[in-house]
């Protein structure tokens, strides 16, 4: 995509958008909704493309959506968008209908996007939307503003920014032997005599699986997880009404556990299965998050989150059907345990583990490893913006350490911003802690419409004053 520079001076500084997956996306083309025509966005990336991040930007069409193709509209408000733009376009592969609904190849879906996005750069008039294609490495308070500073030397004046940068990298390499699973072409370099030891059994997994068959690995994988558990696959459901929570139930996990279980055996006795009642929690999710006391959100990050995830985020029914397939002939290996230890040799690493129910631990060769477990941890994060503004007191960790700290109208909580500086938001998976929901588009896309809403409103109130 081509990078569009301003063809005359815009009457007001910019708000920057860092991060152009989808959440950057669209706080973007929802900003260039509700801000006035003098108005631009700035949208920066550090990555190869705009629109379709590590998500979507995946060519293998097994790797498929885990939300059904009805419910992945950009727009809350055009709730059919994205199934209209597939009945008009010619994709081939990568469309799959199953009784649970239809699931769509992500790689399309990151067309989707990066057409949404070619509209906006290139519709009439002057374009208020600029692609910037470079790493933000810097935000330096100034009048009112910012200085937005690139790795590549590039300067900018805005009057606010929208950290979006997606989810947080997971822990560092525990090996050389260490492949990630965003990079399957480095795949096709292994060998079937040696088994590939994968860390994680969610959703990553899955991709990974099918990455490494995609590039011709036929040997033997074992996948490892604390608890072993695997994502549940969509299912058809019946729609069931949202829950009736109680403050009691809000005041005891214990107890909103209970009533949630009594919610799926009455959906059962009316012939409904636990899938409809998982999905009537979803807009109640974030409010039922933020009212569990600290310990019981706490108590929940222990116990009860990987079995919350396996139901509520839950796979394709294909992608499902593959594993159960891998695992039936013996190919793949899903065991529960932990990674001890990994020393590596050199054609080789050599990992410790010790597998639920053994007595003592076992080593076991693998000739590569990948992490697939997922979101890592605000401490272990290497991006230079965020270690810079963490350091200067623009952002604080949020809840758990899972992202950054937000208020109920996304402005990043921490200390004073700075002398002359401007307001910072938080978007998407980088608010994980503060909200539970916020990594899945049907989330997201009503996450940053609201807060488009907000941005508008505060720069209202700054030019008023």
């Amino acid at each position: 995509m081509r990078t569009f520079t301003m063809t005359r001076q815009a009457s007001l500084p910019p708000i920057a958008v860092i991060g152009a997956g989808f959440s950057g996306t669209m706080a973007a083309l929802q900003l260039l909704s509700v801000l006035p025509p003098e108005r631009p966005v700035l949208l920066c990336e550090r990555s190869g493309s705009f629109a379709r991040g590590l998500a979507y930007g995946t060519g293998n069409p097994a790797h498929l959506l885990n939300v059904r193709a009805a419910n992945m509209s950009a727009f809350p408000d055009r709730p059919r968008h994205f199934v209209e733009w597939l009945s008009g376009a010619d994709l081939g592969e990568g469309v799959v209908k199953t009784p649970a609904g239809t699931f769509v190849a992500r790689g399309h879906y990151g067309s989707y996007l990066t057409d949404l996005l070619t509209a906006a750069v290139t519709g009439p008039g002057v374009p208020r939307l600029r692609l910037v294609h470079d790493a933000v490495v810097d935000l330096e308070p100034r009048g009112g503003g910012f200085v937005l500073r690139t790795e590549g030397g590039q300067t900018h004046r805005v009057a606010g920014a929208v950290l979006a940068m997606g989810n947080l990298a997971s822990a560092a390499r525990r090996s050389r032997h260490s492949l990630d699973p965003w990079a399957p072409e480095s795949f096709g370099r292994l060998h079937p005599h040696a088994p590939v030891l994968i860390v994680g059994t969610g959703l990553t997994m899955l991709d990974a699986v099918a990455s490494l068959r995609a590039q011709g690995f036929a040997g033997a994988i074992l996948a490892l997880s604390r608890r072993g558990l695997l994502p549940n696959a969509h299912a058809p459901a019946a729609a069931w009404p949202a829950p009736d929570v109680t403050p009691a139930d809000l005041a005891s996990l214990r107890r909103l556990v209970a009533h949630i279980r009594g919610e799926v055996a009455r959906a059962a006795q009316a012939g409904i299965g636990w899938h409809g009642v998982i999905d009537a929690l979803r807009p109640l999710t974030d409010t039922i998050w933020r009212s569990l006391p600290p310990r019981e959100q706490a108590r929940f990050q222990r116990h009860l989150r990987p079995f919350w995830d396996v139901h509520r985020h839950r796979t394709a029914p294909p992608a499902a059907r593959t594993i159960a397939e891998e695992i039936a002939r013996g190919a793949l290996t899903v065991r529960a345990g932990r990674l001890l230890a990994v020393e590596d040799e050199a054609a080789q690493a050599v990992v410790t583990l010790r597998l639920r129910g053994a007595e003592r631990p076992e080593r076991l060769a693998v000739q590569a490893m990948i992490d697939a477990t997922g979101f890592g941890h605000l401490k272990e994060s290497r991006d230079p913006l965020l270690r810079r503004l963490l350091e200067r007191g623009f952002v604080r960790p949020g809840p758990f350490g899972l992202g950054l700290d937000a208020g109920a109208d996304y402005r990043a909580v921490g200390g004073a911003v700075g002398e002359g500086g401007g307001p910072l938001w938080i978007l998407g998976p980088l608010l994980r802690g503060v909200l539970w929901e916020c990594t899945a588009v049907p989330d997201i896309r009503n996450e940053a419409a609201e807060l488009a809403g907000l941005v508008a409103a505060d720069l209202d109130r700054a030019a008023a004053a």
